[in-house]
């Protein structure tokens, strides 16, 4: 039915697991091939691919559906339609950003302080000259084929880089004067694909497994049973999405009480969840969350 593209490169590793984990495995005779299966009747063919050519190849309908960033959509004015953004990158879950950089010691603050015939290196050329053209600045801008960062001061006045923490930037002695675009991965699908019932249906399907190991990421699930004394206050300190589970034990000795947690808090949460009386706790691991 659908015919899915993924990316190649910094986010293969990362997509390839999101599949996995959402029981979507991807199959493929080598770590290099560029064709792949999934065993799903709701996938017909799949290829990995660069993400600056995602976004084209699913707006020509080349593909029903694609991964790939936004910024990959937003430099070649793609039209697609998002079904959503997929909260996963190749080192954090924070969106990656596309920023002007100049010299550390530039007197340079904000893209409007730059003169006329500034020489620009950046992998984004449309987007550059779209932003350098609102700022008012006319600029010379070349496109570069990676280490962009490494070409100031001596080849180019400004960079336009991505970055997601911003240490090779500053490695390089550059300062952020301004940012462009902040991209998360985005889960993307041909406009006219996304407008037949069937299509639509099997794509946010695969939205929903995808996005339901995403929210469940960093998440545990916690058991414990608590004498009734203890349960107010057990309640109260208990981090959760929404109220607890509560299930009187039989016999009337006391409660069942469960939750979902942040994973970042169990190693202080379990000891004084026990301090407060709490019993028999059980931390278990959650693969989905599906509201």
């Amino acid at each position: 039915m659908l015919r899915l593209v993924l990316p190649k490169g910094s986010l293969e590793k990362q997509t390839f697991k999101l599949f996995e984990d959402a029981d979507l495995a991807i199959h493929r005779s080598s770590s290099v091939g560029y064709k792949a299966t999934i065993n799903d009747p709701r996938i017909d063919e799949v290829r990995i691919l660069r993400p600056q050519e995602i976004g084209s190849y699913v707006a020509e309908g080349l593909f029903d559906i694609g991964i790939t960033g936004r910024d990959w959509i937003e430099e070649p004015a793609c039209e697609v339609t998002s079904l959503g953004e997929l909260r996963y990158s190749k080192v954090t879950a924070k969106p990656v950003r596309i920023v002007v950089a100049v010299p550390g010691d530039s007197e340079y603050t904000s893209v409007k302080d730059l003169p006329d015939g500034v020489r620009v290196s950046t992998e984004y050329p449309e987007l550059t000259k779209r932003f350098f053209k609102q700022a008012g600045v006319e600029a010379d801008i070349r496109l570069s084929y990676g280490a962009t960062e490494a070409k100031v001061p001596d080849i180019v006045d400004v960079v336009v880089d991505i970055t997601e923490t911003g240490n090779a930037l500053r490695a390089a002695g550059l300062k952020i004067i301004d940012e462009i675009l902040q991209s998360y991965t985005e889960l993307i699908a041909n406009p006219v694909a996304a407008q037949d019932p069937e299509k639509r249906h099997a794509m946010d399907q695969i939205n929903t497994l995808l996005q339901g190991v995403l929210d469940a990421r960093g998440k545990v699930l916690v058991k414990m049973n608590v004498p009734t004394n203890a349960l107010d206050p057990v309640i109260e300190m208990l981090p959760t999405m929404k109220s607890p589970t509560v299930n009187e034990l039989f016999g009337g000795t006391g409660y069942a009480v469960e939750t979902v947690v942040p994973k970042s808090e169990i190693n202080i949460l379990i000891p004084a969840l026990k301090d407060l009386g709490a019993e028999d706790l059980i931390e278990l691991p959650i693969l989905k969350i599906v509201e």
